[in-house]
């Protein structure tokens, strides 16, 4: 695929300007590359929308949700059954609060924070299974799923933004 090009000449004078879509600038990636590519981001990320289904369902989930933000961060709202580790804490707090046979998703406040890439490469290193939980814990507010505060359980209308607020599930 070829990226658009816009040339403008000038006739009275030798100036051609030549614009490039900024989209197609850099080529995609060919097929292949792109699978490959979009496979290892699912190896290390899951959706808010997933975790929340996975905790909901009967059963053990398989795995224990981590949040890597301070304790005041905590109280002001958490999801429920999460474990609070600040991330600075993993290296000497880890191996008493959680099983290495037993992934990890990590969580801090949402997209803008990388706390919880920060938290699950401390634990990577410590050799532990982990993932990053797209959207943090405001998206898990924002699409309506219920958190605890230092006050008790909470929930928040879905943003229509985030979720579709008439259906159960988004489709993706």
């Amino acid at each position: 695929m070829t990226a658009a090009v816009t040339t403008t000449t000038e006739t009275t004078t030798t100036k051609t300007t030549t614009t490039v879509n900024p989209v197609l600038g850099v080529a995609p990636a060919a097929p292949a590359e792109a699978a490959a590519y979009f496979r290892a981001s699912l190896v290390f990320h899951a959706d808010v929308s997933d975790v929340a289904a996975a905790l909901a369902a009967e059963g053990d989930p398989g795995f224990v949700v981590l949040d890597s933000r301070s304790t005041e961060s905590w109280d002001q709202g958490h999801i429920p059954g999460a474990i609070h580790l600040p991330h600075a804490l993993i290296p000497e707090q880890a191996a008493q609060l959680l099983d290495k046979s037993v992934p990890v998703v990590t969580y801090c406040w949402g997209p803008g924070c990388n706390g919880a890439t920060r938290a699950a490469l401390a634990l990577a290193e410590l050799g532990y299974q982990v993932k990053e939980m797209l959207g943090g814990f405001e998206y898990w507010a924002r699409e309506g799923f219920e958190f605890e505060t230092w006050q008790g359980r909470e929930r928040r209308a879905a943003d229509a933004l985030t979720v579709p607020v008439d259906v159960e599930n988004c489709g993706c």
